[in-house]
């Protein structure tokens, strides 16, 4: 609104709502969200559950609120008299226009230098990818060893160990021990995580520890141990500190968990589920091997009932009972036959008992001793006969023998290699070998002249 002053004036005119307004945007547009050291004072917790409270030191103070939502996720229990590192923006409360602090976290102060070193680290490593999920190594469903690089004498290693009886007691569990608080802390993760990751023996590790206050948990937030899970072949699951309790651990671990016992839940499976899942399983096997059955058993009957009608026990009855007609007939047949030939053997029987020859060879046997003699005596005279014919026989073939010739001192001549026998002295050549046949023995002769008789 624009009112006009006495004298032709022209002012801007702010109401109170408005002033309180504007400056509270101009607060928070200047300042933004920064840390405030301080000390505690009239701390108030309503019912509504938002926090007030006063920050102040040696020199001034100013009030802060706390609301709810922010109030439930703290780690750190405000209390007064306590110095404290917040984290707030500057604002103003409009109904009343006090000057005021809209807080969103509260620290310990002397956690503020390790904040600090915490976001630089975490930058740092971010920018090298240490924390891309292109990193993250897959959990195993079914580990067949889980390792737990923690302290040996501290809660969280019983934590673990609990949860794994109790959710899968079979698979083995191997404890890398390490030192997880102090100085030489860092070394000691970094050391044990190294072994276990060069044994091999592990598909798994837990690294763990119990919740403290953010100096109790450092050493997961050094650099060390960051690159010692990074470097880690094996998948690192990180149960460290409490639900709200973040470390670089948990930012470059392949798997973060809340607490110990949760990092241990992740590490292995539930044996109730897998149990559940046999059994879905085995149902599903059984639904499906009964589907099975059933179609083979009306396979089975189908094909009984074919071969009921095409089965070769019906053919071999069939060509059993023709077999037997078959029997029958030949048992009649060959009967008959031996019938006929047992009468044709009879009538030829008759036959030869009509002529039998026994009767003549009775006659002939009583005239034999007579006629033996006459043969006797003509098989004499026959044989004398030819032998004087084989006698005079013998006289004529020795006057034609020409052995007997040559015997009288004559010879013949022939060549040795045809056997062509000479019968002129003009057959030969002086030089011929020729052989000489006399009456006893052989001579080889060489022609040297011909003449004539």
């Amino acid at each position: 609104m624009d009112l006009s002053a006495p004298g032709g004036d022209a002012r801007a005119v702010y109401t109170v709502s408005r002033l309180n307004r504007e400056t509270r945007f101009l607060l928070q547009e200047c300042f933004g969200s920064l840390w405030i050291e301080g000390e505690i004072s009239n701390l108030s917790a309503p019912a509504s559950g938002h926090l007030y409270f006063t920050l102040k030191d040696a020199e001034a103070q100013v009030r802060c609120a706390l609301f709810r939502p922010q109030a439930r996720s703290l780690r750190y229990k405000p209390r007064n008299g306590a110095q404290v590192l917040v984290k707030a923006q500057v604002g103003l409360y409009e109904p009343r226009g006090d000057f005021q602090l809209v807080v969103e976290t509260i620290e310990a102060a002397g956690d503020g230098a390790l904040l600090r070193a915490f976001e630089a680290l975490k930058h740092q490593l971010a920018a090298e990818g240490l924390f891309d999920a292109v990193h993250k190594k897959p959990i195993p469903a079914l580990p067949r060893c889980i390792g737990v690089v923690t302290s040996p004498t501290g809660a969280a290693l019983r934590d673990v160990l609990t949860v794994l009886k109790r959710r899968f007691p079979a698979i083995p569990v191997i404890v890398f021990p390490a030192q997880v608080q102090g100085a030489e802390a860092q070394h000691a993760i970094a050391a044990a995580l190294a072994r276990a990751d060069r044994l091999k023996l592990c598909d798994v590790l837990i690294l763990a520890r119990g919740g403290g206050a953010l100096e109790d948990l450092w050493a997961f937030n050094e650099e060390t141990v960051a690159r010692a899970i990074h470097a880690c072949a094996t998948p690192v699951i990180a149960g460290i500190g409490h639900e709200t309790d973040f470390t670089i651990a948990d930012f470059v671990a392949d798997h973060r968990a809340p607490t110990p016992s949760a990092a241990a839940a992740a590490a292995s499976p539930d044996r109730a589920d897998w149990l559940e899942r046999f059994q879905r399983l085995e149902a599903r096997l059984r639904r499906g091997y009964g589907i099975v059955l059933e179609r083979r058993e009306r396979t089975r009957a189908f094909l009984a009932a074919r071969l009921a009608r095409v089965h070769p026990e019906q053919r071999l009855r069939t060509q059993s009972q023709r077999l037997d007609a078959l029997a029958a007939r030949l048992q009649r047949a060959l009967s008959q036959r031996l019938a006929q030939a047992r009468h044709r053997l009879d009538h030829q029987t008759a036959r030869l008992l009509r002529h039998d020859p026994t009767p003549r060879l009775e006659r002939f046997a009583r005239g034999y001793p007579g006629l033996e003699a006459r043969l006797a005596a003509a098989l004499g005279r026959l044989l004398e006969s030819r032998r004087r014919q084989c006698a005079a026989a013998t006289l004529r073939l020795e006057a034609l023998n020409p052995l007997a010739t040559l015997a009288r001192g004559y010879a013949i001549a022939y060549r040795p290699a045809t056997g062509h026998i000479l019968r002129s002295a003009a057959e030969a050549r002086p030089g011929d070998t020729l052989e000489l046949r006399l009456g006893q023995g052989v001579l080889a002769v060489r022609v040297e002249a011909l003449r004539e008789a």
